[in-house]
């Protein structure tokens, strides 16, 4: 992917899903015009989930995830269909591949059932249709097609144009807190676990959404972050830093000035706020032997102070005072059951969706595990937490 390509987390994830041998690798090669999918006559073909960012009239940048059979069976097959029902965490459109000839089965049905329990919106597509003698009325949501020759592959793109409007939701990340002509002063430590060359992504989304609304972005390190605050002829109305400068940044920006971090404006913006500053809350009930899982969303490679296994760890059991039992997952890796866990840690989730990530906190919240991110818990370990969360009103009220 390029640095102007519109980046994964950000754009809609359209799962296809279904039976073996329905066809949905060729509806996904037909519908993609590529042949992103092996197809065969084989029974089970697909053994993987197969990803692909592209690009995709009416909609514009997706990501196309083509699924195992759900109807997969073997030890194997039942490692794919899990594999298949994780895909469904990070789908925002569903298009479920029936075969038009034998019509909706029990397995096709429960599909629905969960698409409509995680309230994904989904068009039921009924492949083969040039096997049909007479091609039934489509009801709601329902298209009749043929992969192989392309019939009603066109309207299918359509559908999916039209579903995606009603998947998406619109969310601020930090225009709602500026103006036009607004200065927003973004602090951006660079140290060995910074990458060569260029911003990481949730400090590279913001500046533009600071452009985007007609505010002007100022990016300086924690080191001359007092130099450029006395450079400014009016003083800055938000100032934004990553979360390890937290204590130091909280030191030179006077009281008078917002505060806040990236990982805030991100639990905000794909996550959930509210859980996670309330989640922060149980780093004062933990004891020797308490269990803290701590989950990255991305696999980079991993630094000798890398803040998910080095830093987090040591700058919680200072704060806490106790022996803890540290556990880590990245990537894909989530627990799908929590329980057991004292307290999860996670990161901003700049890489993940987020329907992804309200997944992951609702596992969380669903097993009364307190789960916060990285930004938030090292606010609270510095008690500079209330500060961080004034902007929110109604978030700061749960702290009083």
């Amino acid at each position: 992917m390029g640095l102007n390509d519109t980046v994964s987390a950000e754009r809609p994830h359209i799962g296809f899903f279904g039976l073996r041998n329905a066809g949905k690798s060729s509806v996904v090669n037909a519908v993609t015009g590529q042949k992103l999918s092996l197809v065969s006559d084989i029974k089970g073909t697909t053994t993987d989930p197969v990803k692909k960012a592209m690009e995709l009239l009416p909609i514009g940048p997706v990501v196309i995830i083509d699924t195992p059979g759900i109807d997969d069976s073997g030890v194997l097959g039942e490692m794919r269909v899990k594999r298949t029902m994780q895909v469904l965490e990070q789908t925002d459109i569903a298009l479920l591949i029936i075969d038009g000839q034998k019509g909706l089965s029990p397995a096709d049905r429960h599909l629905i059932e969960l698409f409509e329990q995680k309230n994904i919106t989904y068009i039921k597509v009924f492949n083969k249709s040039d096997k049909l003698e007479k091609i039934p009325a489509a009801g709601q949501n329902e298209i009749y097609v043929c992969a192989t020759s392309g019939e009603g592959i066109y309207d299918l793109k359509e559908m999916i144009g039209r579903a995606a409007k009603i998947a998406k939701t619109e969310r601020p990340l930090i225009s709602d807190l500026i103006e036009p002509g607004d200065v927003a002063v973004l602090v951006v430590p660079i140290d060995s676990a910074a990458p060569k060359g260029r911003l990481i992504l949730p400090q590279q989304q913001t500046i533009r959404a600071i452009l985007d609304a007609g505010a002007i972005a100022v990016v300086t390190r924690e080191k001359e972050l007092e130099a450029t605050l006395s450079s400014l002829k009016d003083k800055p109305k938000i100032v934004i830093t990553d979360s390890q400068a937290f204590e130091q940044v909280d030191k030179i920006t006077p009281r008078d000035i917002t505060l806040t971090s990236f990982s805030i404006l991100f639990a905000r913006y794909k996550g959930d706020l509210k859980e996670a500053v309330k989640g922060a809350a149980a780093l004062d009930s933990l004891n020797d032997g308490s269990r803290v899982l701590i989950s990255e969303g991305c696999t980079h490679h991993r630094q000798c102070d890398d803040i998910g296994t080095v830093k987090m760890p040591k700058w919680v059991e200072k704060y806490t005072g106790k022996k803890l039992s540290f556990e880590f997952t990245s990537g894909g890796e989530f627990p799908d059951d929590p329980t057991g866990f004292d307290l999860v840690i996670h990161c901003g989730g700049c890489m993940l969706g987020e329907r992804e990530m309200k997944s992951r906190i609702r596992r969380c919240v669903e097993k009364n595990v307190p789960i916060t991110n990285y930004g938030i818990a090292i606010a609270q370990m510095h008690g500079i937490l209330g500060r961080s969360v004034k902007a929110f009103p109604d978030i700061a009220a749960i702290l009083k």
